[in-house]
């Protein structure tokens, strides 16, 4: 009887892909496969390899129970040739009844360059079926973004609220606003009780990945002996059920905030979840909204969870396919500097920088704030090659895969793009993360002086990014203002400061990145 041949991706981990929904378990094969050309694409943190891995063993599984055949490939088979194309063909070889592929499309442009080969490379029809899974479609994206010279989020996140029809009131936003930002960025108060993360205990399956994952990537960033993330779909539904119950209600109070030795604070962490399948961003978003219906979350909350799923998550989806592949290498600023090899080890004095370092180093994960503004505020001062920092926070953050990464950090921190994703380069001094956490008070630097040896490095490199990107960033409107300050800073200050953040640009020791692969 002709098979058709499934391959199923690390974050193609859903029940109802489309690919299986097509498809009937009595003719078809699941192909699933741990490969080391995608585990070695950058050196990926040892937690996020062991949440792939096992999510991917933990989803087999569930199928083969609902009478699917799978094929497994462990990483250390050894036959296994490290790569999707060498292992469908291998798959072919095995098994000459496959007649056909059939494949959800990939998320990433690397991967579907790959599949879209397998075709002339291995002699057999492929069908790459639409993944549905997400709100807009990549062509109802590239409609909406003809003709604009710029995109913004939120115009685009208006039409996500109209198609989905949440928080809406008729033809009008709950509340009579789309957008309650303003209402969520409260600094940290004292007396705050954080819940922390739901934490799950590895199993058996688990724990072999964990033993596997500390053999195959000895030298690879991150420990393994405090995993707790969640691996199986039940276990994802259990982190959003406790999301609702202990944190969504002060969320969108707290979201930008940043607290000392408090990784955590009221953010959900279901990103990962999303991002590898196990949830779908409509039954998230679904779920916050009846929170806020039934009256157990305030609508701040509840409007600022939905906005970063249905807007900015579908919004920079958009922008990956509609500017891939030319995006990658987009450096609009033409900053060249290797990122600082702090990056790798959290060793700096910066207080807030070896917070948001060493938590990401141990977890895995940082919120939003502390990466925009803290890790990707800092290498957009100092001029890091936005590539570099693509290349970092691919690889250290559990939820990261490039068709969401990327776009984040090229376009949004490093403004590599230019202004296409967002309005205005996100820097700033050390004000800001002052204002927004309690990081400042307990640095070796002086988030007050802006100049001596003791003044926050954020202040001088603010004025120095600000002078070095002048012909490029004066007519930006939104600039006017710091530009305007600067012209009436005496010429004296104008280059003590410089000169403060060229001499400590020129301290940073480069990336040794490679050694960890």
């Amino acid at each position: 009887m002709p098979k058709i041949l499934i391959p199923v991706f690390a974050d193609q981990l859903s029940h109802n892909l489309s690919s299986l929904a097509l498809s009937d378990p009595e003719d078809s094969v699941v192909l699933m496969m741990e490969v080391k050309g995608e585990a070695n694409n950058v050196p990926h943190h040892k937690t996020k390899l062991v949440f792939l891995f096992s999510a991917m063993r933990h989803f087999a599984q569930e199928l083969e129970e609902q009478g699917w055949s799978v094929r497994y490939v462990k990483l250390t088979d050894k036959e296994n040739t490290g790569s999707f194309k060498g292992e469908i063909k291998r798959a072919l070889k095995r098994d000459k009844s496959i007649e056909t592929i059939r494949v959800c499309e990939p998320s990433e442009y690397c991967v579907l360059e790959d599949v879209k080969s397998w075709e002339k490379d291995l002699n057999i029809t492929v069908s790459i079926t639409h993944d549905d899974r997400f709100i807009a479609t990549k062509e109802e994206f590239a409609e909406w973004a003809e003709g604009r010279k710029q995109f913004r989020m939120e115009y685009f996140y208006r039409e996500m609220r109209r198609k989905t029809e949440l928080l809406m009131d008729g033809d009008d936003p709950e509340g009579g606003k789309w957008n309650y930002d303003k209402d969520n960025r409260k600094p940290p108060k004292k007396g705050l009780d954080f819940p922390g993360p739901l934490k799950a205990k590895p199993d058996a399956i688990t724990q072999d990945v964990i033993d596997m994952v500390e053999s195959e990537f000895e030298s690879r960033l991150g420990k393994t002996d405090h995993f707790f993330y969640a691996v199986d779909r039940e276990g994802a539904l259990s982190a959003l059920d406790y999301f609702l119950k202990e944190s969504l209600e002060k969320f969108g109070d707290y979201q930008d905030a940043m607290v000392s030795d408090e990784a955590f604070l009221f953010h959900s962490l279901l990103s990962p979840y999303l991002n590898a399948g196990l949830l779908s961003p409509l039954e998230i978003c679904e779920a916050i909204e009846e929170a806020y219906k039934s009256g157990k979350a305030p609508l701040n909350a509840a409007e600022g969870y939905i906005r970063q799923i249905i807007g900015w998550r579908e919004y920079v989806r958009g922008i990956y396919w509609l500017k891939m592949p030319d995006y990658r290498t987009e450096n609009y600023l033409e900053a060249e500097l290797d990122l600082p090899d702090f990056y790798w080890t959290g060793e700096t004095d910066m207080h807030c920088l070896s917070q948001a370092i060493t938590q990401t180093l141990d977890y895995a994960y940082a919120h939003h704030i502390q990466r925009l503004m803290v890790t990707g505020n800092f290498a957009l001062l100092v001029g890091v090659d936005p590539f570099a920092v693509h290349e970092w926070y691919l690889s250290v953050y559990l939820d990261a895969f490039e068709w969401v990464e990327l776009p984040n950090t090229l376009g949004m921190s490093q403004f590599g793009d230019g202004g296409l994703l967002g309005s205005k380069p996100y820097a700033s001094s050390g004000s800001y993360i002052n204002r927004m956490s309690d990081y400042c008070k307990d640095c070796e630097y002086n988030v007050k002086d802006r100049i001596g040896e003791k003044a926050c490095p954020f202040n001088a490199l603010y004025w120095h990014f600000m002078h070095r990107n002048e012909e490029k960033l004066r007519s930006n409107n939104r600039l006017a203002m710091p530009y305007r300050n600067w012209d009436k800073m005496d010429e004296d200050v104008k280059e003590a400061l410089i000169k403060q953040g060229e001499n400590f640009i020129a301290s940073l020791k480069p990336s040794r990145a490679k050694s960890y692969l």
